[in-house]
């Protein structure tokens, strides 16, 4: 009880370190907090997403350099340190990095099987992986995950958590969605969770997935529905998982340079325009990204006129990319 008094109360006081002169760094500004929905913790707005740790999906980073990141964005902030068991080297690098300090963030995990039965060994690898011997946060995972079985099935998974709930384990449980809406409705609905992660941000996608107008329509339900029940909502895919940032001229190659370098910003204050959201879980791969975010966090977070025309502009063109054409519709 102790450390969760801590993580209600410290995460106000979080500001950026005096000292670092990293350049577009917001200099003696905090973070704003939010209050995670009923789980009563006050956190920074700006969390980091562990899925920007792993080679494979874009850190061009030593595994020592990304220890050191982890711990750079906790320096200047950042409180809540979101990770799960198939992000590869993601969890140890995390583990690591948050040795010392683990104890004064909101660390998130989460499981990945469709097998009740095999929920205490993933998380038991977490830990280990964690080097900790709790998690603030169990989210089931979207996919692998909700994606793959039925709502009965997922809350048999919900039943398991919740014994690791009973033994500490675990402080709150989650569900993640990068779409299946339907789904995460009815999940949301159930009154069995704490917090929800769904994929919200300007460009409607999940993870290899195109939303239809119907699945935005649930998505809002969702949202609307996890609001009024008081839930910690967080949002994912902020940035197009990387489509509005560092991937950008990849998507549209002859997009104009300056106007691509203010997308991650827009994108930003986008969803943040949204009070319902609590939490923007954001992939950062190096701590220039890291010190964008923070500065566009600490700076005016009201969404323009020009930033919402930049996001359609752009987005405009992003649908018509062969990478996104090459997305299911769902």
């Amino acid at each position: 009880m102790k450390r969760r008094d801590f993580l209600k109360t410290a995460a106000t006081a979080v500001a950026v370190p005096a000292g670092l002169t990293s350049a577009g760094s917001a200099m003696g500004k905090k973070i704003p907090v939010r209050v995670f929905g009923k789980t009563g913790l006050r956190l920074p707005v700006l969390g980091f997403g562990g899925a920007a740790l792993p080679t494979m999906w874009g850190s061009p980073l030593s595994i020592e350099d990304r220890v050191k990141l982890v711990r750079y964005v906790y320096d200047r902030g950042i409180r809540y340190f979101d990770t799960a068991g198939n992000y590869m080297e993601s969890q140890s690098i995390m583990g690591e990095g948050l040795k010392g300090i683990r104890d004064n963030v909101c660390l998130v995990s989460k499981v990945e099987t469709t097998d009740p039965a095999k929920v205490r060994g993933q998380v038991e690898k977490a830990l280990r992986e964690l080097q900790t011997d709790h998690l603030d946060v169990i989210l089931i995972h979207g996919s692998p995950g909700i994606e793959q079985m039925s709502v009965k099935r997922a809350m048999q998974i919900h039943a398991e958590l919740i014994k690791l709930r009973d033994e500490r384990i675990t402080s709150f449980i989650g569900l993640s969605a990068h779409g299946y809406f339907d789904k995460a409705l009815a999940l949301i609905e159930s009154g069995g969770f704490d917090l929800c992660m769904l994929a919200y941000g300007y460009i409607a996608r999940g993870h290899d997935n195109i939303f239809s107008p119907r699945m935005q329509a649930l998505r809002e339900q969702c949202i609307a529905k996890a609001h009024e029940r008081n839930m910690g909502i967080a949002a994912m895919k902020v940035i197009g998982a990387g489509m509005m940032g560092w991937t950008a001229s990849r998507v549209v190659p002859e997009y104009d340079r300056k106007d691509l370098r203010a997308l991650p910003g827009a994108a930003i204050r986008w969803v943040l325009d949204d009070k319902r959201i609590d939490q923007l879980v954001i992939g950062m791969r190096i701590r220039g990204e890291v010190d964008e975010n923070i500065a566009t966090i600490t700076g005016d977070t009201s969404c323009t006129p020009e930033d919402r025309a930049l996001l359609k502009a752009f987005s405009a063109k992003a649908m018509q990319s062969n990478r996104v054409k090459q997305m299911r519709v769902e």
